[in-house]
């Protein structure tokens, strides 16, 4: 009989997983404006290297394919050596007896097929499509393009008013941002090569905890140019587009259905998690800067017809946000004490807090107005508080580490569950919610869908009930002014324009339907820029800052800084805002592992830093 051993800790195999998870941060910071061939190819080596060798189509094959792509990326190959190409991976696809040849071959012909031009571009003219160019990565991925790696460096300086006019060169919300941005820049940060990204958005709360925004002067606005936009909504869109118009010297009239501006970051956002103190300076910094006039309480399209509007304005921009809640379609939604999370949040926005206390409540979504409906039913004095979603936990679209603080404070996250039924009490209140337990099911996009599993339902007791699947945009009024959407989301152009209508704009959660505050940003300052190129014009601003030369790269491995929060048992209790602010020493060191990628790797940034 053989010996039998435990598992050596000095084996290849323990080694090789040592390494294994920095190979696939190399994979994850793969930097925006690389040829994506260049990327298929790296991806079908890697493939190659971890076949067993023991099938034929799997051992010889993918080398093969991917000898044949080293020449269409030399710029050495003809059509047929495309169609050689879809043959061989079509024949591996089919006869790998594993996954790996399975699945190496699937990307080759999906990548045949979603980069065909870049492909093209080789065959045809032994090049890369003009497109392809290496990009920052912070600044390529965040939604406005902001200039990470200037502002940060200048927190390192200490200049936080710099920092600030930095961050307003792209983006006039970075106390906003600072606070509630789900931070897109940071998925490609350089930085996880080695250990982890920069904390960017931490930074920016650092930035505008040291200096306030409104105490940071705009830069000067140009001469006035005697134009006038209008802009209907005053949320981060439309306050966004009305920020830039003002700087390039257009006047800015803002229609705002409210008593106040901010939109969702006002009525939508919940004070923990954003001060409205917080929002007002980002606003009261916008409302500075140059010739904004707003009319509050008035709806467009209903207190004042569209046309009326369109007509007495040289442009229009349209961002009116996405802010009524969707409902279900199952019996007994009609009961009392069943509302919208929206609207919910919108009254806590609004200072009336409903009164939940000693009462069970449950919340219907998995998404971010879910979240923020469940944690602010804690502390509006839930006895009990669960939200009932029809797939699992990691496929939820809340933010992580807002589904983590959500269990931290309370909340119970009911899974797989399916809401079939409403039932009522006599007086037609809701009495609880019937479920249908689900199983996991064929993908459906990015995430797998779910179906009926064969289990009994379950029934959960509510005294309230708040629905939180989606969002839904109140188009009709413009819709009849002649603006075309599908299923309510305004049809637009990437530069923000309604085709068939010169002068009208549209950006924001009703162009694209509900986003983050950062993508709606972005819209208000494309569609600023076009508004002054339709008039016209071509201002450049400058945002009165100066990058500072870069440091020498620091490469010693640092644990990245966190932003720290009060304790869930203490925050729970009222609506403060629960983060704390970094110290100086956290944001320097923090600062510090920034690479510089605008100065080293990518080479200098092209064009300057000025709009």
């Amino acid at each position: 009989m053989s010996k039998l051993y435990l598992a050596d800790p000095n084996s290849y195999d323990v080694k090789i997983s040592k390494i294994k998870r920095h190979f696939s941060h190399k994979v994850e910071v793969y930097p925006p404006g690389s040829c994506p061939l260049t990327v298929q190819l790296s991806f079908l080596r890697t493939a190659a290297g971890q076949t067993c060798g023991k099938c034929v189509p799997c051992r010889d094959g993918l080398p093969l394919v991917a000898r044949l792509l080293q020449k269409v990326i030399n710029g050495d190959a003809t059509q047929q050596t495309l169609d050689n190409i879809k043959m061989m991976a079509m024949m591996i696809r089919e006869s790998s007896d594993c996954a790996i040849g399975w699945n190496a071959a699937d990307e080759v012909l999906k990548g045949l097929e979603l980069f065909a031009d870049e492909y093209q571009s080789h065959i045809r003219f032994h090049k890369c499509d003009e497109s392809v160019a290496q990009k920052v990565p912070c600044i390529a991925l965040c939604p406005a393009h902001v200039d990470i790696p200037a502002y940060i460096a200048l927190i390192a300086e200490e200049d936080y008013a710099g920092s600030i006019n930095m961050i307003r060169k792209d983006n006039p919300f970075p106390t906003a941002c600072g606070m509630v941005c789900e931070h897109p820049c940071e998925e490609s940060c350089r930085r996880k090569m080695l250990e982890s990204p920069i904390n960017i958005r931490g930074l920016k709360k650092y930035a505008v905890d040291q200096m306030r925004a409104d105490q940071v002067r705009t830069p000067k606005p140009n001469p006035s140019t005697g134009k006038r936009i209008a802009i209907i909504g005053g949320g981060p869109a439309g306050m966004t587009c009305a920020y830039f118009l003002a700087l390039m010297g257009h006047k800015a009239v803002v229609y705002e259905i409210h008593d106040k501006l901010g939109g969702m970051l006002r009525y939508g956002i919940p004070n923990y998690r954003f001060p409205k103190d917080r929002l007002d300076e980002d606003l009261n910094a916008i409302l500075g800067a140059g010739d904004i006039e707003v009319i509050y309480e008035t709806n467009v399209g209903k207190d004042i017809p569209i046309r009326k509007v369109r007509d007495e304005y040289d442009a229009m921009f349209v961002a009116i946000g996405a802010q009524s809640g969707k409902t279900l379609r199952i019996p007994g939604v009609d009961a009392s004490n069943v509302y919208s999370a929206v609207e919910m949040l919108d009254e806590i926005g609004n200072g009336r807090l409903p009164d939940y206390t000693g009462k069970k409540v449950i919340v219907i979504g998995g998404g971010n107005v879910a979240m923020d409906a469940a944690r602010s039913a804690i502390r509006c004095g839930a006895a009990e508080v669960s939200c009932i979603y029809r797939r699992r936990q990691k496929d939820m679209t809340a933010l992580e580490s807002e589904v983590e603080s959500a269990i931290m404070e309370g909340v119970m996250l009911v899974t797989l569950q399916s809401p079939v039924e409403i039932t009522k009490h006599e007086d037609g209140s809701c009495s609880g919610l019937s479920t249908q337990p689900q199983m996991v099911s064929t993908y459906s996009g990015d995430r797998p869908g779910t179906t009926a599993a064969n289990k009994e339902q379950q029934h959960f007791e509510a005294d309230v009930i708040l629905i939180a699947v989606g969002q839904d945009i109140v188009s009709g009024p413009f819709e009849d002014f002649g603006m075309k959407a599908d299923r309510r989301v305004f049809c637009a152009g990437l530069d923000t324009s309604v085709e068939g209508m010169p002068g009208v704009y549209v950006g924001g959660d009703c162009a694209t339907g509900p986003s983050t505050v950062i993508r709606a940003i972005a819209a208000g300052k494309v569609a600023a820029h076009n508004i002054d190129e339709y008039l016209g014009y071509h201002h450049k601003l400058h945002c009165e800052a100066e990058a500072p030369e870069p440091r020498e790269n620091i490469r010693t491995l640092l644990g990245r800084t966190e932003v720290g929060e009060r304790p869930a048992f203490l925050r729970k209790k009222d609506f403060l805002h629960v983060e704390e602010e970094m110290t100086h020493e956290e944001a320097m060191q923090e600062c510090s592992r920034c690479l510089r990628c605008d100065h080293f790797g990518c080479g200098a940034m092209e064009g300057g830093r000025d709009l």
